[in-house]
């Protein structure tokens, strides 16, 4: 129930405690009065639904500022509500396989910092190759020393990732 509705009750429970009370209390003058009472509440029940419909209408893109039945501002707002969890998941996939592959990444520079002050380069051969979070190579390390280019072609793979 919302604030409003809350009031709204509050607000018809007071009038009742006032009207159905102790007796010699107010009492409504006639029949005429309490129904004009009802129809007020009523009324402004229908305006608080009404403005939410409005409310809701504005929050979906495919029907913004469209004058649309309330069925369909209820269609295409679950519509919207189910697009926007699977976009959320694919993101936090994305997420989670960058995580991932900046994990890879971390490990293997370790690794890499490791061999270079131990100097173990002898033991570093062509097969080490960074993987991205598909499983494709994304750069191979031959232990030449030529990190530039490396991390230049690292750079422009990242960028490319991100865009897509």
């Amino acid at each position: 129930m919302s604030d409003e509705e809350r009031d709204i009750d509050i607000e018809s429970d007071d009038d009742e405690s006032l009207g159905g009370g102790a007796r010699g209390e107010f009492q409504f003058a006639s029949q005429a009065e309490k129904r004009a009472h009802h129809n007020a509440l009523e009324r402004k029940r229908r305006d608080h639904i009404k403005d939410s419909f409005c409310s809701l209408r504005d929050s979906v893109p495919s029907l913004h500022g469209e004058k649309a039945s309330r069925a369909q501002i209820l269609k295409k707002a679950a519509d919207y509500i189910e697009f926007m969890r699977r976009k959320n998941s694919a993101h936090q996939q994305d997420i989670d396989d960058l995580k991932k592959q900046n994990n890879l990444l971390e490990t293997q520079i370790r690794s890499l910092e490791k061999t270079k002050y131990t100097g173990n380069f002898a033991a570093m051969t062509s097969s080490n190759v960074l993987l991205g979070s598909k499983g494709s190579a994304l750069m191979e390390f031959d232990g030449s020393g030529s990190d530039t280019s490396d991390s230049e072609t690292l750079n422009s793979l990242r960028r490319k990732k991100l865009k897509t």
